[in-house]
């Protein structure tokens, strides 16, 4: 299959089962960087700390990100269209659907599931966004001592943003990101972490 349609297609995949938005398609991008080989999971967590910390949504940030690495301009704008199509096609039925049966319970009960997928994508990303984050596997697979793959620092870091996003909730999030990007590279260059 050629390069920009299988982008293409991939994309459309993920945006056609990622319901819940931008945290819900990482399961389905640690997938596809396994089945490709386009990205690695570190590469992944990459991502998805730069999308979160740029404008626009994590999905859309993401699939340009890998469609720009994988095939340049043309492989961006593609895995963008494959991610927005099903929306669109879905948000186009499902308004029309939606009007003529807006009262129905089965409709009620069928959102409901739908929240519930939802919310079992986004944690499920979460999971996967902590494990790659505070235990790094190479180490283990080298070492075989998980105390030595766990990212004391990285913990550290996590709890320490946990902890001011709980004590100061009106301060902008650009300030929580700034001070994470800012203790990474400080981490990096002092302690080699």
């Amino acid at each position: 299959m050629p390069l920009l349609l299988e982008l293409f297609l991939r994309f459309f995949y993920v945006g056609l089962f990622s319901v819940g938005g931008g945290l819900a398609t990482l399961p389905f991008l640690k997938e596809m960087g396994e089945t490709t080989g386009w990205f690695t999971a570190a590469q992944l967590s990459d991502m998805v700390a730069v999308s979160e910390s740029t404008p626009g949504p994590l999905g859309i940030n993401m699939a340009t990100y890998v469609g720009f690495q994988t095939a340049g301009v043309p492989g961006a704008i593609l895995a963008v269209l494959g991610e927005v199509a099903p929306a669109l096609v879905v948000i186009v039925a499902v308004s029309h659907v939606l009007m003529k049966f807006r009262d129905s319970k089965y409709v009620a009960y069928a959102f409901y599931g739908l929240r519930a997928a939802s919310a079992g994508l986004i944690a499920m990303s979460c999971l996967s966004v902590a494990q790659l984050t505070l235990f790094n596997k190479g180490v283990f697979a080298e070492t075989g001592n998980p105390v030595m793959a766990f990212n004391f620092w990285g913990f550290v870091l996590a709890v320490v943003l946990f902890v001011g996003l709980r004590k100061f909730p009106k301060l902008h999030p650009i300030a929580f990101v700034a001070f994470g990007a800012a203790a990474g590279i400080g981490f990096h260059y002092l302690i080699g972490g």
